[in-house]
């Protein structure tokens, strides 16, 4: 897998999360640029998934087992959007923690495909 759109992934959940995280604590919802940011990061997801199952179909294979990584990889490819969805239900400080909550898990599923991959 390629290792650069890991990095960047990860890195920009982790600025997703941070930047709602800071939302919730000025007591404010998610508001229409976190979904743009939240829309960035699910297209990177999107790219990620792409290129996962482009991969397998050329023959790679995951150093911990070929169901596991789809497993993961499906999970983050959810992970965003299901958090911007959630904070739609919520649209109070709690909708802008949910979402900073799945920046850090898709941030720590990054690492996990790294390490599931062989990296």
């Amino acid at each position: 897998m390629l290792d650069a759109l890991t990095i960047v992934l990860a890195v920009g959940a982790v600025v997703l999360a941070a930047w709602c995280g800071f939302a919730a604590y000025r007591d404010q919802p998610t508001k229409d640029w976190h979904f743009i940011g939240m829309a960035v990061v699910a297209l990177l997801a999107t790219v990620q998934l792409v290129v996962g199952v482009v991969e397998l179909a050329r023959g790679g294979k995951p150093e911990q087992g070929t169901v596991i990584f789809v497993s993961y990889l499906l999970g983050a490819f959810a992970c965003v959007p299901a958090a911007g969805f959630m904070s739609l239900a919520e649209r109070t400080r709690w909708g802008s923690a949910t979402v900073a909550a799945g920046g850090v898990v898709l941030a720590v599923l990054e690492l996990r495909l790294y390490d599931i991959w062989g990296g």
